[in-house]
């Protein structure tokens, strides 16, 4: 018979699993930096917040009125705060000009709720800004409602 008929069983190397797990966690590290220095580079770019214009004087307007439906006025009295990049006091024309454009022919319950009257008078200010904006100078940065009457 043969001496021993004992089966040779491989060896298992030294730290097979631990250099496995090792380079494993390496790799993964370098994918998690790799991915986070790629975001900081090709990430857009936040927007600068636009400084906001400084207040200067304000130009109050004659009252105006306004045709509504339904045979309905608004008599509207505001004023405009112009900004320090003015030149001078800003002409109330193109403002009320504006305002007779929003707010004829509307309806007196639309204008009768405080939510539809902030939404059309943001609308408002938002336009009169841009009217009076000349070379990205704001020149007139809110306006004020000093007589707002629906008869």
């Amino acid at each position: 018979m043969a001496k021993d008929d004992k089966t040779t069983e491989p060896t298992p190397t030294k730290g097979g699993k631990k250099k496995l797990i090792m380079i494993i966690a390496i790799a993964l590290i370098a994918l998690i930096g790799g991915g986070a220095g790629g975001y900081m580079i090709f990430a857009p770019k936040k927007a600068t917040a636009e400084p906001k214009p400084t207040p200067g004087v304000v130009s109050v307007l004659d009252a105006i009125t306004i045709n509504l439906a339904d045979g309905h006025y608004l008599k509207l009295k505001m004023t405009l705060q112009a900004t320090t990049e003015a030149a001078e006091p800003p002409d109330g024309s193109k403002a009320l000009d504006i305002a007779i454009d929003e707010y004829s022919g509307r309806k007196m319950d639309e204008l009768m709720s405080n939510a539809e009257r902030d939404r059309t008078k943001k609308e408002l200010i938002d336009k009169v800004v841009e009217a009076y904006t000349v070379d990205k100078k704001k020149e007139v940065m809110d306006i004020y409602f000093t007589t707002f009457v629906i008869q």
